[in-house]
């Protein structure tokens, strides 16, 4: 199975973003949380400065929005050229259409659930997203302790994937270090959410670290 590491360019250093994007050259996405500080308690960047990261990124924009009316919102970030734009299971009115929108705009379209939302409901609905986000951390600041009690939502979402056949992947996000990956790994992730575990000290080393401790244990 392909591992993808996407650092969180909230660990960055906001004032040199594209130093930072090319300290990073060697991950697969390059993950951006957008909050508004009503959805979450946070308040980071949004539309203008998405644009401009598109300019400046080699590596396709893994947008992560955890806002409020994502439905209203989230077309204006896949028209800005996102590879993948993500919206809140618990914020959409209309989950469906509004990734059948995303797609339609050339994005990939995924759905987060923060840690307490149950997954069933979402498992019919696989073949409308090409990747759900698992959050291992209650969304809205950086550096949390992973909760390992969310491995079981994301084993049966690799249960369901593996069944379907669809190629949809199955991303983490928060408190992954070179440790949590194996585990999230384990339990049937591809795609990693990295933010200080990447980019404190060598981001190319931090990078080989955790792709080689994912792929170690993926399905």
């Amino acid at each position: 199975m392909t591992v993808r590491i996407s650092p969180s360019i909230l660990a960055a250093d906001f004032a040199n973003f594209e130093r930072e994007l090319g300290r990073i050259a060697t991950a697969d996405l390059v993950h951006v949380d957008i909050m508004d500080n009503h959805f979450v308690p946070n308040l980071t960047f949004g539309l203008t400065m998405t644009e401009r990261l598109q300019e400046l990124s080699a590596i396709p924009l893994d947008v992560h929005l955890m806002i409020d009316d994502p439905d209203r919102w989230a077309p204006g970030y896949a028209e800005a050229g996102a590879y993948s734009v993500t919206f809140h299971a618990e914020a959409a009115a209309d989950a469906v259409g509004l990734a059948r929108r995303l797609r339609s705009l050339g994005a990939r379209a995924g759905i987060a659930l923060k840690p307490d939302t149950s997954v069933e409901p979402y498992l019919e609905l696989l073949p409308e997203f090409d990747q759900v986000l698992v959050m291992t951390v209650e969304p809205g600041f950086g550096g949390q302790s992973f909760i390992e009690a969310t491995m079981p939502k994301l084993q049966r979402l690799r249960e369901s994937v593996t069944a379907s056949g669809l190629d949809v992947w199955l991303q983490v996000d928060g408190g992954i270090t070179a440790e949590t990956i194996v585990t999230a790994a384990e339990a049937g992730a591809d795609t990693f959410v990295a933010g200080s575990s990447v980019f404190r000290g060598d981001p190319v080393e931090n990078i080989a670290t955790l792709r080689a401790a994912a792929a170690g244990h993926a399905h």
